[in-house]
């Protein structure tokens, strides 16, 4: 018997999760995907945001608000990429620039600080590729810029450094109430769980369904993106959003915590769940959205195109609470933007809640709060590098041209508590094929160390999701 079961490896999830190993509990997490962070956690546009877009008193506002200035510390602890570069939301008409005076007042109210109205003049100087006709702007200079897969990569990797059980690849299919919780039917196995915590995102409105009445919906709505190379990187040094007007929010243009450039999304409402396709006009759509922004973006440098389903729940807001109908049951769901954002805070929240359940909780005494760095092999100095390799030559094998990684850094993430298993997943951790050739050069060594070092055949080496093989057989026999 656990004590408490979180359904859903997501930044949330993961999130929750570590929150909760600070105390003596029996904990697992449970993952129906083949890795941490596999649904909208990996497809977003890793946005940390100043907070003044939520309507004041909703708990999006006040979980963003609380969110944002808890990543330094986060980020800093687990050794995640987090660069807290500002956000511009531009005008070009009188129209656009009265709703940027509305989130102005929004995020007064949000309690949201050092936020400035700019003229024209003033943002152009502060975005050199901008577009001429900009007349104004929101700066946010709280905003940030994350990898959110790493960081709950990272989460589930503390939380595991301290005790959670995590399974994954394992869906869950039927939950029941029995005497002392509930218990977990899985596709291979079962357990019981006094508690459980339900952050399957855009699933989690099927979860809650399982043990009671269905009191909420969660609709996907499919976003698209273009990632350009590196050399289009500096592009912007801010994030830019368009003004929302009655017409929508408009593209957002950004650079990524890795130098990449992101733009994107446009917004599509979607009742299959699991569409994560993309499509030419669409992202023609975002592409031409863009030059609003800037007529800068060198679009022959895109590098990959991508699609995230955002859980859009019926409330219009988050809803972090115990399920009335089935008491120890609850229920974080809808989490879609600022979610992200709002992701530490919300962890913070469902603990309080767990007390309030569960009766005061008792905190460990030896509680790991930070994880092992990550030797990240370009970034040291000759003479490091030199006696890094001296002491395992594995370092001195680059195996990703592209981003220069080494065989050791995809050796580390695979040994470390919550590795990698698949190739997608060291690519998430440790960044080989996420450059030009997107896996086209490295891709097979990938496979070869995976599979030596998981002690499998190269055949059953899967690329993300379940039987997602990528070999199936000898092209030639000896």
């Amino acid at each position: 018997m656990y004590d408490i079961a979180v359904i859903g490896a997501g930044i949330i999830g993961t999130f929750v999760a570590r929150e909760l190993s600070k105390y003596d509990l029996k904990i697992v997490l449970i993952e129906k995907d083949t890795d941490i962070a596999n649904g909208t956690t990996k497809s977003n546009s890793a946005i940390v945001h100043g907070g003044y877009d939520a309507k004041p008193g909703t708990l999006k506002a006040k979980l963003n608000a609380l969110g944002n200035p808890m990543f330094n510390d986060i980020c800093t602890k687990l050794d995640v990429p987090f660069k807290r570069i500002g956000s511009l939301v531009i005008a070009t008409n009188q129209e656009e620039m009265a709703s940027v005076r509305e989130l102005y007042e929004r995020g007064i109210e949000n309690n949201i600080p050092n936020m400035m109205i700019l003229d024209g003049k003033e943002t152009i100087e502060m975005e050199k590729n901008i577009n001429k006709n900009v007349i104004g702007s929101l700066y946010s200079p709280t905003a940030g810029i994350v990898s959110p897969w790493e960081l709950a990569v990272a989460l589930a990797e503390n939380a595991a450094d301290n005790g959670v059980e995590i399974k994954l690849g394992n869906k869950v299919t039927d939950i029941k109430k029995v005497q002392e919780g509930y218990s977990i039917e899985m596709e291979d196995e079962k357990l019981e769980a006094k508690y459980v915590i339900n952050c399957a995102g855009i699933y989690a409105d099927d979860i809650n369904a399982m043990v009671a009445p269905r009191s909420f919906d969660i609709r996907p709505t499919r976003g698209q993106y273009n990632v350009l190379d590196k050399s289009a990187g500096d592009i912007v040094t801010h994030v830019i959003f368009q003004a929302p007007t009655k017409a929508g929010k408009g593209t957002l243009v950004a650079p990524t915590v890795h130098g990449n450039l992101l733009v994107g999304p446009d917004a599509e409402d979607l009742e299959d769940k699991e569409n994560t396709s993309t499509s030419s006009d669409r992202i023609s759509f975002i592409r031409e959205k863009s030059k609003k922004t800037t007529d800068k973006i060198p679009f022959g440098a895109t590098i990959t195109s991508f699609a995230g389903l955002r859980a859009k729940p019926s409330t219009e807001d988050f809803i972090i609470e115990e399920s009335k109908d089935a008491k120890g049951f609850i229920n974080v769901a809808g989490i879609e933007s600022p979610g992200l954002s709002a992701a530490p805070a919300i962890a913070d929240y469902v603990v309080d809640i767990v007390k309030e359940v569960a009766g005061d909780l008792k905190a460990k005494e030896d509680f790991i709060d930070s994880r092992r760095p990550f030797i990240k092999f370009m970034e040291l100095s000759d003479e490091e590098k030199a006696k890094l390799i001296k002491k395992d030559p594995r370092y001195g094998r680059i195996i990703c041209r592209c981003e220069n990684i080494t065989e050791g850094e995809i050796v580390d993430v695979i040994k470390r508590n919550a590795g990698a298993k698949t190739v997608d997943a060291i690519k998430r951790r440790a960044r080989p094929g996420m450059g030009r050739c997107q896996g086209g050069f490295c891709g097979p060594r990938v496979m070869e160390i995976l599979a030596r070092e998981l002690g499998m055949d190269i055949k059953d080496v899967l690329k993300d999701g379940k039987n997602s093989y990528i070999l199936t057989g000898n092209t030639k026999e000896n």
